[in-house]
């Protein structure tokens, strides 16, 4: 490399984002065209909102945040506004997000009145003493930090609510037969059981962040936390290694430390963020009987987005390229 080429570096610092809207058994055939536009059009909006502010030479954590509120707006995906029921008919929101300068982090888990969950990590991040908030405490913070909360019903959508019926028709059954609750969980589709948003993103100062959003598992019961707002396991960002954001069956995702340990491989094996993701994505977490995806940005800017499931939800925009949007692993 000639010192010209290493000069015209060091005066465009790479920069990027990748977001995801999760990942499972997306049919093709289930999708109609105009289905597919509109994921891919809300995608689009999504990773152009966070580039927008990176491209002006904004921080990561504010484009990780943008582009997930995008999607917590919209009634497509399993966060904000599309968030799935509980088994009791009821929204319990979690999300999180990091900053991989600092290492902080804030988190909020069974919030139900919160727009924005993702607003509220940030804020518990920035403006409280602790990493993790959750259920009624979370949003008694909330108000001192001057949000205002919405009515339960603001997060109904017909769609999930079928998605509901239809969940506890097949756990009523199973339990009736096996007597057991782990049991009855286990006959459900995945696509009860994971639903996520999320963003990562790398700024012109070489800053990484990561965030994360859900509405969690559809019939959850008993305040099931899945692995979003777990610090490490759907959600981590660290300056010199990598950041990730993970949508899949939580309870794996917990028990392996899925993000954590994406970049652990990158920092201390020296992998590629790539070769890294995909050794858990694709090996460890398959092998261990774990479904599900992540999206990975690593301090050169290069992103992975590795799933082992049918389609994941995703878009990636890095420097001054055009956005690329994905749903199945051709297109």
């Amino acid at each position: 490399m000639t010192f010209a080429a290493l000069a015209q570096g060091a005066d465009n610092p790479p920069f990027g984002i990748a977001i995801h809207g999760g990942a499972g058994t997306i049919s093709k055939a289930k999708l109609t065209p105009e289905q597919e536009q509109a994921y891919r059009d809300k995608l689009e909006e999504a990773v152009n909102a966070g580039h927008k502010i990176l491209a002006k030479g904004g921080d990561s954590l504010s484009a990780v945040q943008a582009a997930i509120k995008v999607l917590e707006d919209s009634p497509l995906f399993n966060a904000g506004k599309g968030a799935v029921y509980t088994f009791d008919g009821t929204h319990e929101l979690d999300a999180a997000i990091m900053d991989g300068a600092s290492l902080n982090a804030g988190a909020v888990a069974g919030v139900r009145h919160i727009k924005n969950p993702i607003d509220l990590a940030l804020a518990v991040m920035q403006k409280s003493p602790h990493v993790m908030l959750s259920g009624q405490g979370a949003e008694e913070f909330a108000l001192t930090q001057g949000f205002s909360l919405v009515p339960a019903d603001y997060f109904d959508t017909e769609g999930r609510y079928q998605q509901l019926l239809d969940a506890k028709d097949k756990i009523k059954k199973a339990e009736a037969e096996a007597k057991d609750y782990q049991a009855s969980n286990e006959q459900l589709d995945l696509d009860y059981k994971f639903g996520t948003v999320g963003a990562v993103a790398l700024d012109k100062k070489g800053n990484l962040a990561a965030g994360t959003s859900t509405g969690g598992m559809t019939a959850k019961r008993f305040g099931r936390v899945g692995d979003s707002p777990v610090i490490g396991a759907g959600t981590y960002a660290e300056n010199g290694a990598c950041a990730v954001s993970a949508t899949g069956h939580g309870e794996y995702f917990i028990r392996y430390q899925v993000a954590g340990d994406i970049c652990a491989r990158v920092k201390y094996q020296n992998k590629s963020v790539l070769q890294a993701a995909d050794e858990v994505i694709n090996q460890r977490l398959v092998e261990a009987g774990g479904t599900g995806g992540v999206i990975a940005i690593d301090q050169r800017g290069n992103i992975a987005t590795p799933f082992n499931t049918e389609g994941m939800y995703r878009a990636s925009r890095a420097n001054d390229d055009e956005p690329l949007v994905m749903i199945w692993r051709d297109k």
